[in-house]
C-alpha cells in the first residue's frame, strides 16, 4: 500500500474560522485521510495553526495579551473546535514551534548559499505616528486593480492579486489609522524567484497533470505573468528570526521571516513535532515522509484558491532552491469559496456561520455531510439556511436516519432483539447486492479522484438503494402473510445498515460509530467492504443481538430556520 502524506492549509491564528475555511481545506483533508486509512494505507495527516505575521500581532494587541500568550490560547480554542468536527489529525502543531524556527532558518541558509537569496535596500512605508516601519499587512488601502477599499499591502482579499504596500491607493496604518505615512529606505532579504522560474515550470509540467483545473490554472497564471523576486523578511516583533550567524546586521535590527516563507515549512516542522512528541519510547521517522522520501509517499495538499499560488509556486520554488531532496507535493486540491447568501462571511458584521457557533446548534456530522456534499469544487457555492435544512431533512434524516430507525424498530417489535433469520436470499437480494457493489465502486472511484461532491452523491445513492429495497419488499406488509420473507428483508436491511456504518465513516464518523455499535458483533474488525461482501450482504448473521440507537438526525424545523436567520444575519426568503 502507498504511504499518503496529507496536509491542509494552516488555519490562521487570529480567531475561530468560518464554514468556508472548514470546507476549503481541513474537512476534505480529513474525509480523504479517513477513507485512505480504511482502505489500509499508511496515512499521516498534518496541520498546524499559522501564528506569525501582522494579524497575530494586531489581534493580540486588541486582546490585551502578548503575542505568545494570545497564540497559545487561540491554538487551544481552534483545536477544541476541530475536535468537535472530529478532524482526525495525526498532529495539529504550531508554526511558532522550535522545530519550525530550526527548519525555516535552515532553508534560508541553504537558499542563500545557493545564490537564491540576496539583501536589497528597498523603500518601505514608515509611520511616524507609530514609530516603525509598517510590514505590508500593516498597511491598508484601496486595491488599484479592483477598487476594494480594505485591501492589505500584501494581497487583495477581493480579487486575490498580490500587492506591495506602495501599490495601494490612499494607504493608511492598520495600527493607528494614520495616513501620515512616509517611504524610507531599509534592507530586507529577497527570494530570487525569477531565477527559479524555469525549474518551477518544469516541475509543474511534470506533476500538474494530476491536479484539478483550478490549481493548475492559478499556478500557470502566475508563471505566465512571471515570478518576481519577493522580500521574505519583515519588521515585526513576532516571527521566525533571521539567523544572526548568516545575517548579523538584519538580525540585530530584529527582522523576522515573512509568514508566507515560514508557514509552508511548518508542514515539515509539524511532522517533526509529531515525531518529537512520541511517547513510551516510540520512534517516529519524520524524515522518511519529507527528506529523501521514497516513491511510495504520495503527498496531497488541500486548500482554498487564495492559498493555491503560494503552494504551487512559491513554496515549490523554495524547496527547489534549497537543493536538498525535500518531498514536493504530488496533488494540490484547490477549492473555490463558500459564500454566505452570495456574500462574504464577516466576523465584524456578525454575518455568516463560524465553526464554534455551528457546533453550538448541531453536532459535527450535520455540518460535515452538508459541507462535503456541496463543496465548492467547480465554482463558488453559496450557503443558505434553506439549502442546509433541505439537505439535512432529505438526505440525513429521511434517507439515512429514518431507514436505520424503522428497520431496527420494526424488527425488534416483530422479531425481538436479535437479527431474524428468515429464508435464504432470493432474486431481490441478488439484484440489491449487485446495485450496492456498483454504487460502492462508484463511491470509491470518486474518493480516489478527490471528487467529493460526486463521492457524496454516490454515498447518498447507496443509502437510497436501501430505501428502494424496502419499498419493493414492504416488510411491514410482508410480515402478515410471509414472516420468513419479512425476516429476510429485515436481515438484509440490517446488513445494509452495517455496510452504511463502514463506508459512511469518512463523512459522518460519529453517526457511523452509532450505527455500527447497534450490533453486538464480537469480531467486527472490518475496515472496508469488499465487492463480495457488498453483494452477499451477510456481515451481520442471524441471531446477532442489536439495539435501536437514538434518532440519528433530527429534522430542521421552520422555527429553527427563523432562529438561525435572525442569529446569523440571513435574509428571510
Amino acid at each position: 500500500m502507498a504511504r499518503h502524506l496529507v496536509t491542509s492549509a494552516l488555519p490562521y491564528i487570529n480567531g475561530i474560522k468560518h464554514l468556508g475555511n472548514m470546507v476549503g481545506s481541513m474537512l476534505p483533508a480529513d474525509v480523504y485521510s479517513r477513507y485512505l486509512r480504511q482502505r489500509g494505507h499508511d496515512v499521516l495527516y498534518i496541520c498546524a495553526t499559522d501564528e506569525h505575521g501582522t494579524p497575530a500581532e494586531l489581534a493580540a494587541k486588541e486582546a490585551g495579551l502578548s503575542v505568545a500568550a494570545f497564540c497559545a490560547q487561540a491554538h487551544e480554542a481552534q483545536k477544541a473546535v476541530y475536535d468537535g468536527f472530529e478532524l482526525a489529525f495525526d498532529h495539529f502543531g504550531r508554526s511558532s514551534s522550535a522545530q519550525n524556527v530550526e527548519i525555516t532558518q535552515h532553508f534560508a541558509r541553504r537558499l542563500y548559499e545557493n545564490g537564491f537569496i540576496e539583501e536589497r535596500a528597498i523603500r518601505q512605508v514608515y509611520s511616524p505616528v507609530d514609530g516603525r516601519f509598517l510590514p505590508d499587512r500593516y498597511v491598508e488601502g484601496t486595491c488599484p486593480h479592483c477598487g476594494y477599499d480594505r485591501a492589505r499591502g500584501d494581497q487583495c482579499e477581493n480579487c486575490t492579486r498580490v500587492l506591495d504596500p506602495t501599490d495601494l491607493i490612499g494607504p493608511r496604518s492598520a495600527i493607528s489609522g494614520s495616513t501620515d505615512l512616509e517611504v524610507r529606505e531599509t534592507t530586507h532579504l529577497f527570494l530570487l524567484q525569477s531565477k527559479l522560474q524555469p525549474e518551477v515550470e518544469e516541475w509543474i509540467a511534470g506533476v500538474g497533470a494530476d491536479w484539478p483545473h483550478l490549481s493548475t490554472s492559478i499556478a500557470r497564471k502566475w508563471l505566465t505573468e512571471g515570478l518576481n523576486d519577493r522580500a521574505i523578511t519583515r519588521d515585526l516583533d513576532w516571527g521566525v528570526p533571521v539567523p544572526a550567524d548568516t545575517w548579523p546586521e538584519l538580525a540585530a535590527e530584529g527582522k523576522v521571516f515573512y509568514v508566507w516563507f515560514d508557514a509552508p515549512v511548518a508542514y515539515i516542522a509539524a511532522t517533526k513535532e509529531w515525531a518529537d512528541a512520541a511517547s513510551d519510547g516510540a520512534v517516529r521517522d519524520w524524515k522518511s515522509w519529507w527528506y529523501e522520501a521514497d516513491d511510495t509517499v504520495r503527498y496531497t495538499q488541500f486548500m482554498a484558491k487564495d492559498n493555491v499560488p503560494f503552494h504551487t509556486v512559491m513554496f515549490p520554488a523554495t524547496e527547489l532552491g534549497v537543493r536538498e531532496p525535500w518531498k514536493k507535493v504530488d496533488v494540490v486540491k484547490g477549492f473555490n469559496w463558500l459564500t454566505y447568501y452570495g456574500g462574504k462571511f464577516s466576523t465584524s458584521q456578525k454575518r455568516g456561520v463560524f465553526t464554534d457557533a455551528a457546533l453550538e446548534i448541531l453536532p459535527g456530522d450535520y455540518w460535515r455531510y452538508f459541507l462535503i456534499a456541496h463543496a465548492p469544487e467547480s465554482d463558488d457555492s453559496s450557503f443558505t439556511w434553506e439549502h442546509f435544512a433541505t439537505t439535512v431533512n432529505k438526505d440525513l434524516a429521511d434517507t439515512l436516519g429514518n431507514f436505520v430507525n424503522r428497520v431496527l424498530s420494526f424488527s425488534r417489535k416483530r422479531f425481538g432483539d436479535e437479527v431474524p433469520a428468515g429464508r435464504a436470499a432470493g432474486d431481490a437480494e441478488a439484484r440489491l447486492g449487485e446495485e450496492i457493489a456498483r454504487l460502492l465502486a462508484e463511491y470509491e472511484e470518486q474518493m480516489e479522484a478527490l471528487q467529493f461532491r460526486r463521492a457524496a452523491a454516490a454515498l447518498r445513492a447507496l443509502w437510497s438503494a436501501g430505501n428502494a429495497y424496502l419499498g419493493e419488499k414492504l416488510p411491514w406488509v410482508e410480515v402478515r402473510t410471509d414472516p420468513d420473507g419479512a425476516a429476510l428483508t429485515l436481515r438484509t436491511a440490517m446488513n445494509l445498515i452495517h455496510l452504511y456504518a463502514v463506508v459512511s465513516e469518512p463523512f459522518v464518523p460519529a453517526t457511523a460509530a452509532a450505527m455500527r455499535g447497534a450490533f453486538a458483533l464480537a469480531d467486527d474488525t472490518a475496515t472496508w467492504v469488499t465487492p463480495g461482501r457488498a453483494r452477499s450482504l451477510d456481515s451481520v448473521p442471524a441471531g446477532t443481538p442489536f439495539t435501536v440507537p437514538p434518532v440519528l438526525f433530527a429534522k430542521v424545523t421552520e422555527q429553527d430556520l427563523e432562529s438561525w436567520r435572525e442569529r446569523f444575519g440571513a435574509p428571510v426568503t
